[in-house]
């Protein structure tokens, strides 16, 4: 498609669309996060698939509302039963109730931290992506005043002058030596 026709598009979808290589650049970047979450994606198991399949169904508010009516009517049930002289199946102080709660109560809380053990995965992979990120970038900004540095100190018709914080931003901070002071001031938690 060309950049005419990209903008004949836009224009007709009242949008402003970047034209030529910066939807290239836009269109990789799009394709490269696109592309982590579908590898993600692919490396969960069939297990875990179910698990999460049902950690959504019970995160939903209705599961909630199905988990106190059943109490109510198991309560009910049998305090109805024992109101009209019949033996209940879980008189209070309904033991077999308890015990079907904290059994629920369990696993709902191992499919919940099933998930977010790997969620929490994906977010330290995320995280040592952008601080990989982050790094190139600080080392790209600082060839950048390097460069304009260079060319203001060769323009003839601009006054030559030091600039300390220039000088000082110009070298790439050193990612080791930034952990160590972060460590210890003890914000790295680890």
């Amino acid at each position: 498609m060309s950049v005419h026709e990209n903008d004949s598009k836009a224009a007709s979808s009242g949008q402003d669309a970047p034209a030529g290589p910066e939807q290239d650049q836009i269109s990789m970047n799009i394709e490269a996060v696109l592309g982590f979450y579908s590898r993600a994606d692919q490396r969960i198991s069939h297990s875990q698939r179910v698990l999460e399949a049902l950690s959504e169904r019970i995160g939903h508010p209705s599961f909630l509302a199905i988990i106190v009516i059943f109490v109510a009517l198991w309560m009910l049930t049998n305090t109805c039963l024992r109101m009209n002289q019949v033996p209940s199946f879980d008189p209070p102080p309904f033991q077999w109730l308890q015990g079907i709660v904290g059994l629920g109560a369990l696993l709902t809380s191992t499919i919940v931290l099933t998930k977010q053990n790997r969620l929490a995965k994906l977010e330290e992979q995320r995280a040592h992506l952008d601080l990989k990120v982050t790094l190139l970038i600080e080392q790209k900004v600082a060839k950048l005043i390097d460069l304009i540095e260079e060319l203001r100190r060769d323009m003839p018709n601009v006054k030559d002058r030091s600039d300390a914080e220039a000088m000082a931003l110009q070298q790439s901070m050193n990612p080791d030596s930034v952990l160590a002071a972060l460590d210890e001031r003890g914000e790295i938690g680890v």
